[in-house]
């Protein structure tokens, strides 16, 4: 597959079509996940997952953090009780035997996330026992050859804890940043420095990590053309392997935290255009390569050349080079996804906390893939991940005729390529580089659920 080109930043197109949409992190999104899916539909598909015999993605979520940031729209139990991370590591160990009573363990475990929250908040000793549970229930892969990651914010970081990671085989890191601003770290309660950022960073490299990111957020109140381009001239000069640039999403209504944010500090729809735009610039005068979906990465990350491979893939921690595995996530809130089906853990600490003491698995709700699904799973997967969609590999792997299957969605597509967001030459959809900005909407026109509930999304851009 060729490099891929650069991303033009089409003013006039993007105000046309920022609108709200879904990120794809799973098809059918999981708004659509249905409360009759139990625990006894995930065991039935869990058992027959070993069939297929898929390598383990595995996610841990760990769900507190010490300092609540204004702009978090995750899932999170904010407290300065270091403690509660005992109790929570024995009941995810607790999940992992329920889970392995159903999962061959001779599966190898080719990914390991652990997110959050903040997952160094756990203590040495809490972090210790959850690492040997780990190795204990699941084949681990030997001599550095997993792609094992940790979210790690610095403020929340104990001496020796990314050695004692990168000793377990975690090599690589994402690092809340956000906003190095002073003003804006303020108006959001997300203070810290850029020594403190780099010190981590260096530490990490250290140590051995393969690839570092960086989050970043615009569209935070306080923020201008000037401040945010003085954040990101000082991030690219750390040379990251990895650049998230997420839009804030003001959600106020749907997220308590929010509501402390001043909604007449945020910047006008029009600078925020003008910040995205700059910092595009930026990172593309850099060397960073727009991987899709606010991620930027250098050009030997393995993400771009997994991407280049046609071998990158989408879940719910972002974008992976594992494409096929099953992923199994554990602890409060935590999604799995198998090649038939989504599972989700209970969203309430307690109610979870409940199931596992019952020795059940905490399942509050989920999906089982039909034909249909599959197919527009592959199809949503393939543009997120490739700007572009082969009819061939639809055709050969799904039976269908492309165009014929998709003739209801037709017009919607030749409208886009009107407006000259992807181009069709009757074997390739190719998302242009002006569209690619704007995939979830092309995304949105395989989608068979979108409008079926009122959901509120976050704006494309």
């Amino acid at each position: 597959m060729p490099a891929p080109e650069s991303l033009v930043f089409d003013t006039d197109l993007i105000a046309r079509y920022d609108r709200p949409g879904p990120r794809y992190t799973s098809y059918p999104t999981a708004p659509h996940f249905s409360p009759q899916f139990g625990a006894a539909d995930y065991i039935e598909q869990l058992e027959r997952s070993n069939d297929h015999g898929r390598p383990l993605s595995l996610y841990l979520h760990i769900p507190f953090c010490e300092h609540l940031c204004f702009y978090c729209a995750c899932t999170k139990v904010v407290t300065r009780h270091r403690e509660w991370g005992e109790p929570y590591v024995q009941r995810l160990e607790a999940e992992m035997r329920l889970l392995r009573r159903h999962v061959d363990g001779e599966r190898p475990v080719v990914q390991l996330h652990f997110g959050g929250g903040t997952p160094t908040f756990l203590r040495a000793a809490d972090m210790d026992r959850l690492l040997d549970a780990i190795d204990r229930h699941f084949r681990l892969l030997p001599e550095d050859r997993g792609e094992y990651g940790v979210e790690v914010d610095p403020r929340a970081l104990e001496p020796g804890m990314l050695a004692r990671l990168r000793a377990f085989g975690c090599n690589r890191l994402s690092m809340g940043v956000q906003d190095l601003d002073p003003e804006v770290q303020r108006a959001v309660h997300r203070e810290q420095s850029l020594d403190l950022v780099a010190a981590v960073l260096a530490e990490a490299r250290a140590l051995g990590y393969r690839s570092i990111s960086l989050d970043l957020i615009y569209g935070l109140p306080r923020q201008n053309r000037s401040s945010f381009a003085n954040t990101l001239d000082a991030i690219v000069a750390l040379r990251p392997d990895r650049i998230s640039l997420f839009n804030y999403a003001h959600l106020p209504e749907r997220f308590a935290p929010q509501r402390r944010i001043a909604e007449a500090e945020l910047p006008s729809p029009a600078l925020k255009l003008d910040i995205l735009s700059d910092s595009i610039a930026r990172l593309q005068a850099a060397g960073y390569v727009y991987i899709g979906m606010d991620h930027f990465a250098l050009p030997e990350d393995e993400l771009t050349l997994a991407q280049r491979a046609g071998t990158l893939y989408r879940n719910f921690q972002g974008y992976s080079t594992h494409a096929e595995a099953d992923l199994l996530a554990l602890g409060m809130s935590a999604i799995s996804a198998t090649a038939t089906a989504y599972s989700q853990n209970h969203k309430d600490l307690e109610t979870w906390n409940a199931a596992i003491d019952a020795h059940k698995l905490p399942v509050e709700r989920g999906w089982v893939l039909s034909p249909e699904d599959r197919l527009r799973r592959f199809v949503i997967t393939r543009l997120i991940c490739d700007f572009r969609l082969s009819r061939s590999a639809v055709e050969e792997r799904f039976g269908v005729d492309f165009p014929r299957h998709f003739a209801a969605e037709w017009p919607q597509l030749m409208a886009l390529a009107d407006d000259g967001l992807l181009t069709w030459d009757g074997s390739t959809l190719t998302i242009t580089a002006r569209g690619r900005l704007l995939v979830r909407h092309v995304c949105m026109v395989f989608d068979a659920y979108l409008g079926q509930k009122s959901v509120r999304y976050s704006r494309v851009i």
